[in-house]
């Protein structure tokens, strides 16, 4: 009928909406965490006392942009920009969760290995 021809089409673009935006989002965060991340990165370069600064930078965006900023995860974004230096050689299909756990493994062959399985095989 119709109807079930008109629900069909309109639920197809609401899911397919929400999945789009689901990817933009997904994309913006694992950007902005590398990016982070790299600046942390070339900051230490330039600096000594790197413990003492993330510590203040902490401090710092936590009283503006609230939790998601303490120092230790400003340590992971700095650790994901170490242990994955090509923003091209990311799973974009992978979340930050995803990536949180991958940083915990010390083998790169093992850490590569998950990587791609949990995009191919669409873990959670």
């Amino acid at each position: 009928s119709t109807i079930t021809t008109l629900y069909d089409d309109i639920r197809a673009i609401i899911i397919n909406t929400r999945n789009t935006i689901y990817k933009a989002v997904n994309t913006g965060i694992l950007e902005a965490n590398w990016k982070i991340g790299r600046r942390i990165v070339e900051e230490e370069q330039a600096a000594q006392n790197t413990t003492k600064g993330i510590n203040d930078l902490a401090e710092k965006l936590s009283v503006e942009f609230g939790r998601g900023f303490d120092a230790r995860e400003l340590r992971r974004y700095r650790q994901f920009y170490l242990l994955f230096p090509k923003w091209d050689a990311l799973r974009p299909e992978l979340t930050w969760t995803h990536y949180r756990t991958l940083i915990r493994v010390e083998n790169e062959r093992a850490r590569l290995y998950y990587m791609n399985e949990a995009a191919l095989q669409n873990w959670s």
